[in-house]
């Protein structure tokens, strides 16, 4: 295939700039007359390619094609950094926008979005494919209309975080008109182990109306400091659970029979937070208590305070008990998804990446996507040296200082990487001391991670950065630096996984330039845990002798271990969501049938109303008058006419055949109120998407908080996925009743009328 795109572009690159805008349509008519997009990939990467030269004054090497028909086919590439990973997708975005469906370039961070969308786009506009992408300098919100046109353009750059929200927002609206996004087509995800890895986990959560404020909170952390270790609780691997000594005396304290009951979920829930907000959540590591006395998320790895965010679920007023402030407001959660459900619903997803191949497996197994490797367009010749072991941080740090001190002094620049935002300020004070001058690279935003970044390979550069900081943005070699030998990548600390110390790696020896990289790794690392182990701590403290073979092997055997860990979080977090995924499905495609006008036909709301009168009847031995009224009052009609009598009650069918006059009279008092049919079936439609939105609110919203009770059910001898499948099917079946039950409710019993539009004006009872 890449030898036919290198025969298509010699008889294109010397098209006039006309002729080469035109082929856009051509390609257009091919693909409307029943060509196959891959039968024009040759000529339509050919003309974007050219388009690129003429407009950006890049032509595309011989492995950036490669990549760009990998993407196009679906397969996530791995390509070294600095090999040109956002000129790559200029090719498959194009081929695939001639469809007129979308095409959606993902990255990790505004900056990168409107960095390479804004270059992007002018290629693209020349070639007559229209482009959208973030304006980082409008600091309002898009209007509906603002974000209509946005999703309308044939090519769309923008964050993941941006795509899920909008998502979520987008199946919320009340009405069709409101509806703003573009159906998902082609998707190709920049950093995309970052984002389908590393941020999979974390669902993007829209909350609502606010939910009761709980006084358990306090109650319940005051019971979990109560708790002795190892005897009430346990403590693995951050996560922590109740033993079965602890949940007896938990029923003890709270005074109920058990403690897994459904009508206990609330104490077991709250419990389960501050369990974890006590013994899993670490001031100064996961959050900070501000001045005001609010408390804050806290991004170890960048160094940002997570303004305005919150952990979901409780979790997040169960730290404000734990830190005696002011408990704020828990919301409802009224839509959530994961990052890898909303990939998984593009027709084609592909994606890239400089560090893919260590994660194969798990992208197979979770995205059923192959990873191909991409060669690099020039030899690397960086060397990547042994890592150095060392027995305690103090040691492994002096080390790495001083050996960064001397390469200073040759002029060759240094990269420092390092794991948290402690460890930064720790080796920017050794420089201090030293009186080396150095960028700290670790709580700024987007846009000066990306400047001081490209900096760092200028003659006698010292930068010291977190392991994320600058990802996406290229280290060129400045003046002289080449014969120094290039930029040196020094990393302190074992990561937590292999991609992450690759892409250090890769910040040297970009297209072929020379380079070295080693790390410097210690029994004290993060990773390792040695501050919980006896054992360990013998050896830094240096009362007992250990080897350098072997420190290699515990710190390790604690990455794979780490590894293995966060993967077997991330299958979980699939199975929790594709039983929320399945529903979400159904409930969306409900909302958008009726948003398109579908009608709600008379006789389907006759079916549903016998359906909720045979099941009130059922669930009851005896009736009582009393009962039927009020029954009658609070789903049916504000009058009684008093036709059905006390002697009635014992026909079943004489009971049953009233109520279902009861609901046909109903309808037809709508329907005279209204007067206009239209009217009277957009009301009903209105009535029928309230109900399905109530429902499933009140059931993502359950199963949201679930997630966390149901987390200790393991030292009870229960499978813990089956419970949670078991629950959300039950209270599923429960919602759908309920749903029913309001269709009709919302309907018979709502004040409508019809406005000078022939709108309905709705007061929902």
């Amino acid at each position: 295939m890449l030898q036919k795109v290198k025969e298509s572009e010699e008889k294109i690159k010397n098209l006039s700039d006309g002729e080469l805008t035109a082929l856009t349509d051509a390609f257009r008519e091919r693909y409307r007359n029943g060509e196959s997009l891959d039968s024009i990939l040759p000529d339509a990467f050919a003309a974007m390619m050219t388009a690129d030269e003429r407009v950006l004054g890049k032509h595309p090497y011989d492995v950036q094609v490669l990549a760009g028909i990998a993407m196009h086919q679906g397969y996530l590439a791995e390509m070294n950094t600095g090999e040109g990973k956002t000129l790559s997708a200029t090719m498959p975005l194009y081929l695939n926008a001639l469809t007129g469906k979308s095409c959606i370039l993902v990255t990790t961070n505004e900056y990168l979005a409107s960095r390479d969308g804004e270059e992007m786009s002018e290629a693209y506009n020349f070639m007559g494919i229209s482009c959208s992408y973030p304006r980082t300098n409008e600091k309002e919100e898009m209007t509906d209309e603002e974000k209509k046109e946005f999703y309308q353009a044939d090519i769309i750059y923008m964050t993941n975080g941006m795509l899920g929200f909008d998502y979520l927002f987008n199946n919320l609206v009340k009405n069709k008109n409101e509806r703003f996004m573009c159906d998902f087509y082609y998707v190709i995800i920049d950093e995309a182990d970052a984002v389908l890895l590393d941020s999979a986990v974390m669902p993007l959560v829209v909350s609502g109306v606010p939910r009761v404020q709980s006084n358990l909170y306090d109650v319940c952390d005051f019971f979990v400091t109560t708790l002795v270790e190892e005897i009430d609780y346990e403590e693995e691997d951050n996560a922590v659970w109740l033993t079965p000594k602890g949940v007896e005396f938990a029923e003890n304290f709270f005074g109920i029979d058990n403690f897994y009951s459904k009508e206990n979920f609330e104490i077991n829930r709250h419990v389960t937070l501050a369990l974890r907000a006590h013994k899993a959540m670490k001031n100064k590591k996961d959050y900070v208590v501000t001045d005001k006395g609010e408390v804050e998320l806290f991004d170890g790895a960048t160094g940002r305070l997570m303004h305005g965010v919150k952990l979901r679920g409780g979790l997040h007023q169960a730290i404000e008990a734990k830190e005696k402030v002011e408990i704020s407001q828990e919301y409802r959660t009224v839509a959530s998804v994961t990052f890898q459900d909303l990939f998984l619903m593009f027709d084609k997803m592909a994606g890239m990446s400089g560090t893919l191949t260590d994660a194969r497996d798990e992208l197979w197994d979770v995205y059923h996507k192959k990873v191909v490797k991409i060669p690099t367009n020039r030899p690397v010749i960086r060397k990547d040296l042994k890592d150095r072991y060392f027995v305690n941080a103090q040691e492994q740090f002096w080390t790495a200082a001083d050996d960064v001190i001397r390469l200073h002094e040759t002029g060759q620049p240094v990269l420092v990487v390092l794991n948290s935002v402690t460890d930064t300020d720790l080796f920017s004070r050794l420089m201090i001391q030293k009186d080396i001058p150095h960028n700290v690279l670790n709580a700024s935003n987007a846009f000066w991670e990306a400047q001081i970044i490209s900096g760092a390979g200028r003659l006698g550069a010292v930068t010291v950065a977190t392991t994320m900081a600058g990802r996406g943005t290229d280290i060129k070699l400045g003046e002289g630096v080449r014969e120094l030998g290039g930029l040196a990548v020094i990393g302190v600390g074992r990561m937590d996984n292999s991609r992450s110390e690759r892409q250090t790696r890769g910040r040297s020896g970009r297209q072929g330039d020379p380079g070295f990289s080693q790390y410097y790794v210690s029994l004290e690392d993060d990773i390792v845990g040695a501050e919980d182990d006896e054992k360990l701590q013998k050896y830094i403290d240096g009362k007992k002798h250990i080897s350098k073979w072997k420190i290699r092997q515990i710190v390790n055997q604690s990455q794979k271990f780490n590894t293995e860990t966060e993967e077997m979080g991330r299958k979980k977090s699939v199975q929790y969501d594709q039983v929320l995924q399945r529903q979400r499905n159904l409930i969306y495609e409900t909302r958008a049938n009726l948003l398109d006008g579908a009608k709600v036909k008379e006789e389907t709301l006759a079916s549903i109303a016998e359906e909720n009168i045979e099941s009130y009847l059922d669930e009851r031995k005896t009736l009582e008058l009393p009962d039927l009224n009020r029954y009658i009052l609070d789903n049916l009609s504000y009058s009684l006419d008093g036709r059905i009598k006390a002697e009635d009650l014992a026909d079943y069918g004489k009971v049953k055949s009233y109520l279902a006059d009861c609901f046909h009279h109903g309808l037809d008092r709508q329907q005279e109120r209204i007067g206009n049919s239209e009217c009277y079936e957009q009301f009903v439609r209105e009535a029928t998407l309230k109900a399905v939105d109530d429902g499933w609110v009140e059931l993502i919203d359950y199963l949201e908080q679930f997630k966390y009770a149901v987390s200790g059910r393991a030292t009870a001898q229960r499978n813990i996925m089956f419970e949670y499948q078991n629950e959300a099917f039950d209270l599923y079946l429960d919602t759908e009743k309920m749903v029913k039950k309001n269709i009709i409710r919302n309907i018979l019993m709502s004040d409508v009328k019809a406005d000078k539009n022939n709108h309905p004006v709705i007061v929902y009872p």
